[in-house]
């Protein structure tokens, strides 16, 4: 774990690099909307082994009122809850509280705060972006970093995150996975780096504004690759969640890794 200078203030992150001091193209992945968790980590793991540097903030850690909530004890807490349910029950307040009612205190106690904190619009969306920017500043200053080759990857809420910054930023490649499009949607003008983006066929709250972020994307005349993959949900990367697709999840890592390829190492 590391920090590196907020808006505010320090910003708290997870480190990984591969075993040289050459400078190397880096790469900011940011989490979903469950935080800093093991998975986020394990993901910064795995580019670090295909010889990135690799960033991993932890964008809670900017709020101390999100920081003293969404602990990684609160978080999984509230995971561990929401993994007991459905995925096609959990928009049902009535069935989600019955399923509540059954869990031990400090479960009934702690997953209705981190959820309704999570999905009920207390998230600082925008203020959390900008603290994601900043890292691009951090890591264009260190030595071990290739100036200028920085890429960002971002799932979920962290997917909407990385495309924001692409948006906000200069930086060499951006892949969004399932995150929601810029808004205003016209701030697809500014990106100056190539867009990868990888959605789940039954996404469909995410799906349903595809078509704003293709028809901009091409008015502006982008570098845009994307790939819906049929049969998959939201959070189909995620492979500590029921919601894991391991074929597609495969195939998309594997599309990354020579997005970043083009983008990052042929410079």
């Amino acid at each position: 774990m590391t920090t590196y200078s907020g808006t505010h203030r320090p910003v708290e992150a997870y480190l990984a690099r591969p075993e040289t001091n050459e400078a190397r193209p880096a790469i900011i992945v940011i989490h979903e909307i469950f935080g800093l968790v093991n998975h986020t980590k394990d993901v910064a793991n795995r580019f670090a082994r295909e010889g990135y540097a690799v960033l991993a903030p932890h964008l809670y850690s900017s709020d101390p009122e999100l920081a003293a909530l969404l602990t990684p004890k609160n978080v999984g807490i509230a995971m561990g809850f929401m993994q007991t349910l459905p995925i096609e029950k959990r928009g049902d307040n009535v069935f989600v509280e019955q399923e509540l009612s059954k869990q031990p205190a400090e479960v009934r106690e702690v997953a209705p705060k981190v959820m309704g904190k999570l999905f009920g619009g207390g998230v600082p969306r925008e203020a959390l972006a900008m603290e994601a920017v900043k890292a691009v500043d951090f890591l264009n200053s260190q030595s071990y970093v290739k100036h200028g080759s920085i890429g960002t990857v971002g799932f979920c809420f962290g997917g909407g995150v990385s495309i924001n910054i692409a948006c906000r930023a200069k930086t060499a490649a951006c892949v969004v996975f399932y995150g929601a499009n810029p808004s205003p949607i016209e701030l697809v003008e500014k990106i100056q780096c190539p867009v990868l983006g990888l959605y789940g066929g039954e996404d469909m709250r995410i799906n349903a504004d595809l078509d704003k972020l293709v028809a901009a994307m091409a008015r502006y005349k982008k570098d845009f690759q994307m790939k819906l993959y049929p049969g998959a949900p939201h959070a189909f990367f995620n492979d500590t969640s029921k919601t894991y697709r391991k074929e597609a999840a495969m195939d998309a890592w594997e599309l990354v890794l020579r997005f970043y390829a083009r983008s990052l190492l042929s410079g």
